[in-house]
């Protein structure tokens, strides 16, 4: 394997600046009987796995583990991506082998944590990512997960807080400021919610998913959009029952010219919903750098 230690120093330098592809193409270069190796494999994994590719994930994991036997951090890399595919019985048995081996992994509590609380076992996953927090608080995955189990659990206000403090403890974690970014957005604080997007555009150019949410909140925050702010708020079916609510109350209570003002109001807003948007947002993406 001494041939083969310059490759992986390579690769994981690519890896750690962002250029998976290039990465995965170092690897490439690894004879066929090293490349099933458990250094290289947990390499592969990680980029492709960068690249979204979760199918080729399980593939790398389940080949280096038919290779070299069950390891932690194989069984971490396949129970992921298995929950990324919506797989969640897949995921669990391979997560819990992890575990019997590792029982301390904070990648694998976390991890399993994820899956209960996306299955809503929300009481399970509080458990679990309680015994990471434990051992580890101030590594990036506790916090991410503590921040999904809160929402999963309902309370935006706790996600919010908690996704300050990844902030605080972790300043240039690109996730810390989309988690932030997220919760924000949750709780209706688009100013906020856009900066932190924007922060995590900044730590991580090449992520598309960061940059589209910036994009989403810089054409909420528009000026013409403002009028159906409550629509992106709450939802078209709320905003429109309250409309409904309001116009026929109006006629119940004996003010038929209020309820048809009302009406004729309400029918404007929705042609503004329909025509406006869609002119602020092509206008914003020709622009948008």
């Amino acid at each position: 394997m001494t041939e083969a230690w310059p490759v992986l120093a390579r690769a994981e330098a690519l890896l750690l600046a962002d250029r998976p592809q290039e990465a995965l193409a170092q690897l490439s270069r690894l004879p066929a009987d090293e490349a099933v190796g458990v250094p290289p494999t947990l390499l592969r994994c990680a980029a492709l796995g960068r690249l979204d590719r979760w199918s080729d994930v399980v593939t790398a994991a389940s080949a280096g583990l038919a290779a070299a036997g069950p390891h932690p951090d194989l069984l971490w890399h396949l129970g992921r991506a298995e929950h990324r595919l919506g797989r969640p019985q897949v995921a669990e048995r391979a997560l819990l082998d992890g575990l019997a081996q590792a029982p301390h992994d904070v990648d694998l509590l976390c991890t399993y944590a994820d899956v209960c609380a996306a299955d809503g076992q929300v009481e399970k996953a509080a458990k679990l990512v309680e015994r990471a927090a434990a051992l580890e608080p101030e590594e990036p995955i506790v916090y991410a997960t503590r921040v999904q189990v809160a929402f999963a659990s309902g309370n935006d206000r706790a996600a919010e807080r908690i996704s300050r403090e990844f902030v605080a403890a972790h300043p240039e974690h690109p996730a810390a400021h989309a988690l932030l970014g997220g919760t924000s957005a949750a709780r209706g604080r688009i100013g906020m919610a856009y900066e932190s997007y924007r922060q995590a555009v900044a730590s991580m150019p090449a992520e598309q998913a960061f940059a589209e949410s910036a994009l989403e909140l810089k054409i909420e925050q528009h000026p013409l959009m403002l009028p159906i702010r409550p629509m992106l708020r709450f939802g078209p079916l709320k905003v429109w029952v309250a409309a409904i609510v309001l116009i026929f109350g109006l006629q119940t209570v004996g003010l038929p010219t209020f309820a048809g003002v009302a009406g004729l109001m309400w029918m404007l807003l929705c042609v503004y919903s329909w025509v406006v948007p869609p002119l602020v947002r092509r206008w914003l993406r020709r622009n948008w750098h």
